[in-house]
């Protein structure tokens, strides 16, 4: 018995739309300023709708969905990932699936508004940043940038906290209760990717991470949960010394969504080291 061989344009194309598919069905109407009708059924939003927000026809947006074999243009895909509201990590994905060049690689989440940006500066000297359900940072005030280690000098497929807490040593360093820290937030990692397991973005960072460090290897496998919460933290950092800070997750929308994270000093003396952190971070011209 003989069986065809399967094609690498046709996985290609059979991700893309199951990619496509899972982005769409997690947005809810709201979020992109559609009303919620009382008969919908439908989980997220509805094909036409994508459509409709992208400028794209609605057969020719189904048959992508389909898996069909059409043509793509890097125009039609960076419509498409803003209407689907892909963070950094998901857009450079989905250009790789359809093997197109983005014409924007540096395009903004658009969960990061420029209002939301401005928010950030202005809680400073407060340490405050955006962070998506896979820990990936989405934006940072000038504060934050320098808290754990300077994210900066780092790409931006680096900016992930799972990735740095295992990975970055000066990250690890500012960390007092590294283990506790570590063996936490794999455990809320885990709960996090319950509901992303087949999406490559999720797949590829626990790859990456397995890969990289036998630590983070050894602590997921023994499949510990925590759900999310904020928690005092005890950060030893780099420029200020010791910082004794509450940690707060604010969503912005849907629990699943991207939250704005702050670190707000518990004492004098934090609050007088988080203000020196924002004084060296302005000099620093960050």
């Amino acid at each position: 018995m003989t069986t065809t061989p399967v094609r690498e344009p046709d996985v290609r194309r059979g991700e893309l739309a199951a990619f496509l598919r899972s982005r769409r069905e997690r947005i809810s109407p709201e979020q992109v300023g559609l009303v919620r009708g009382p008969r919908r059924r439908t989980p997220g939003l509805r094909r036409e709708e994508v459509a409709h927000l992208s400028s794209v026809g609605v057969t020719w947006y189904t048959w992508l969905e389909q898996a069909r074999d059409i043509h793509v243009s890097p125009q039609v895909l960076d419509a498409l990932a803003r209407a689907l509201l892909l963070d950094p990590s998901e857009r450079a994905h989905l250009f790789a699936l359809a093997g197109a060049v983005d014409p924007a690689p540096e395009t903004s989440c658009p969960s990061v508004t420029p209002a939301l940006r401005q928010l950030l500066g202005q809680l400073e000297p407060v340490p405050a940043c955006v962070q998506n359900s896979r820990y990936d940072i989405l934006a940072y005030n000038r504060t934050y940038g320098r808290l754990l280690c300077d994210l900066d000098a780092l790409p931006a497929a680096d900016r992930n906290c799972v990735w740095l807490t295992f990975t970055h040593p000066q990250w690890r360093a500012s960390v007092v209760d590294l283990p506790e820290m570590s063996r936490t937030l794999a455990a809320k990692f885990r709960a996090s990717m319950a509901e992303h397991l087949a999406e490559p973005a999720w797949k590829a960072l626990l790859k990456r991470l397995e890969e990289a460090s036998p630590e983070f290897r050894e602590i997921w496998a023994r499949h510990e949960v925590v759900a999310q919460g904020g928690r005092t933290k005890y950060i030893l950092n780099a420029h200020v010394g010791p910082l004794h800070l509450e940690h707060t997750n604010l969503w912005l929308g849907p629990a699943a969504g991207p939250r704005l994270v702050t670190y707000v000093p518990l004492d004098e003396a934090s609050r007088r080291g988080v203000e020196e952190l924002y004084r060296l971070a302005v000099e620093a011209g960050g």
